[in-house]
């Protein structure tokens, strides 16, 4: 049903509990908190809300594809951004519910152990990797291992590996294994050393499954204290003396609640804070807004992952995918401080697809002739990005600096990283197959510092992987902090966020597993009515 001929949410209307974003965590926490059948629950979503998996269509359910690398994918929002002052860049996100794990790429590597000990440090001892085990654990069946110590076997999420099948993959894991690299079997083991290995991903026999479907199934969709809404974009919060009591949406229409949820994802819950009022007070200020609450962690230091692509090119034509776009993944170390020390976790991500970069962007899995992509991405937690308001109007983006390359030591593991890479495609089990594609630095590149670091400033991307807009920590560090590790923003009752925006920094793995992590802790926090 359209928007148009949507009926209006009766006025009278007033759920316990209002999510806005049916995403990775917006979604979980809509099927949690509704559980409770004496709870009402209203989830918002700002794109559709597809009912049944067939009303998904093929294109987005489809894993040997990425629905979000396509420009004309109506699943998707645009976000402009800068990865330097220099280098503009258009971020994606889903708009659909499901969010980006509906358009993603279905990789579901959980964060280190370091970084949630990282996180329990910085005042959050509930994400402490001994404590968010168990929910790591509760929301996976792991079809690879089964249940166990360290893996789930009924959880809603199901997890299965990629494989060696594909002869591009196989040379991979060949050619690291040559340069001495460990095999890493099991990337969601936190024992185990960074190395080469299948990538663990939510998208089994060739089908992504979505947040949306995972957990809100047809059973619960149908829950009577459960209400979903495609196609409602929220533009604020409303506050009343210190406290949320519900939204104003996109066609000035306000809908009232006892809690508001911010599920919007990294960059849209912070917009929905600073519109509302709370953020940094000079940065309102100057744009107009009535300071509600002075907040100036929300949006002052976000995270990111830096990213280039290396090119490698078949000498003749290989199969399709069968099932799955991504290949082999390898971590190692890059040398660069603490979570590049040899005995580390693995700062360096080289993640395969087995499709084509045209592929990708044009919705079609064939090879023939054409490159295939290696996604470099230097993954160390860092904080050098920042994200502010430019106008009062909620249709207009915030400015969001990814801050890249800022600093020697950034360039220095992106140098490391590079080179990596490219001694591992020319590697004799890769150059048996084929040959360094288009998108490749020559040796006159790769021996010099200067001429490296300015081919990856001019092919400089980004692993979309934002964190840290509303960080969590405790309330007596209001530079640092936006909200508790439940999500309570400080200094506004009953309302929260729940998404990766509450990370302080971006793990050392892709942040869509510990997504849906948020929602369950958030959510189990909230069942409980933990203090």
């Amino acid at each position: 049903m359209s928007p148009a001929l949507r009926p209006p949410l009766p006025p009278d209307r007033r759920p316990d509990v209002l999510i806005v974003g049916g995403g990775a965590a917006g979604a979980v926490l809509a099927a949690r908190l509704s559980e409770d059948p004496e709870r009402d629950v209203l989830l918002l979503e700002a794109g559709p809300a597809p009912q049944s998996a067939a009303d998904f269509g093929a294109d987005l359910l489809d894993a040997r594809l990425v629905p979000g690398a396509r420009p004309d994918q109506p699943g998707t929002v645009l976000h402009g951004v800068h990865l330097t002052p220099e280098r503009p860049w258009a971020v994606v996100r889903g708009r659909i519910l499901g969010g980006s794990t509906t358009v993603n790429g279905g990789y579901f590597i959980r964060a280190r152990r370091q970084d949630f000990n990282r996180w329990a440090a910085a005042g959050n001892p509930v994400w402490a990797y001994d404590r968010v085990l168990p929910s790591l654990r509760a929301m996976e069946t792991d079809l690879d291992l089964g249940a166990g110590p360290l893996h789930g076997g009924d959880g809603p999420v199901r997890v299965a590996r990629t494989d060696w099948e594909h002869p591009a993959a196989a040379a991979f894991h060949d050619a690291a294994r040559a340069g001495g690299h460990q095999q890493d079997p099991d990337k969601n083991n936190p024992a185990a050393p960074p190395g080469i290995g299948p990538v663990p991903s939510n998208s089994v026999a060739g089908i992504r499954s979505n947040t949306a479907l995972n957990y809100l199934t047809p059973q619960v969709r149908s829950r009577p204290n459960l209400s979903v809404r495609g196609d409602t974009a929220v533009v604020r919060v409303s506050i009343t003396g210190g406290r949320a009591t519900g939204v104003v949406l996109a066609d000035g229409s306000e809908l009232r609640a006892g809690e508001v949820v911010l599920c919007a994802g990294a960059l849209a819950s912070a917009h929905l804070l600073l519109l509302s009022g709370i953020g940094p007070r000079a940065d309102l200020t100057r744009i107009g807004i009535p300071v509600v609450h002075d907040a100036p962690a929300v949006g002052a230091a976000l995270s990111d992952h830096p990213q280039v692509v290396l090119d490698w090119t078949p000498m003749r034509n290989l199969p399709d995918p069968r099932e799955n776009w991504l290949g082999g993944c390898l971590h190692l170390a890059s040398g660069v401080g603490e979570f590049g020390a040899p005995d580390g976790p693995g700062d360096v991500e080289i993640l395969q697809s087995l499709v084509p970069m045209a592929g990708l962007t044009g919705g079609r899995t064939g090879t023939a002739g054409e490159a295939l992509p290696f996604m470099v991405a230097a993954q160390a937690p860092r904080r050098s990005g920042r994200l502010r308001l430019v106008s009062a109007d909620p249709g207009s983006l915030p400015h969001v600096d990814l801050g890249y390359l800022a600093g020697p030591e950034e360039r220095v593991r992106m140098r490391a990283a590079v080179t990596a890479a490219a001694t591992v495609l020319t590697a004799s089990p890769m150059t048996a197959l084929g040959r360094p594609g288009p998108t490749f630095p020559g040796t006159e590149v790769l021996g010099h510092a200067v001429e490296l670091d300015r081919w990856i400033a001019e092919h400089l991307g980004t692993a979309q992987h934002t964190c840290g807009t509303v960080p969590m920590g405790p309330a007596d560090e209001p530079e640092h902090a936006a909200v508790d590790q439940y999500g309570r923003v400080h200094g506004i009752a009953a309302l929260r966020v729940a998404d990766t925006s509450i990370l302080p920094d971006a793990p050392l793995r892709g942040p869509a597993n510990t997504a849906v992590l948020i929602g369950e802790i958030i959510g189990d926090a909230m069942c409980r009515a933990l203090p």
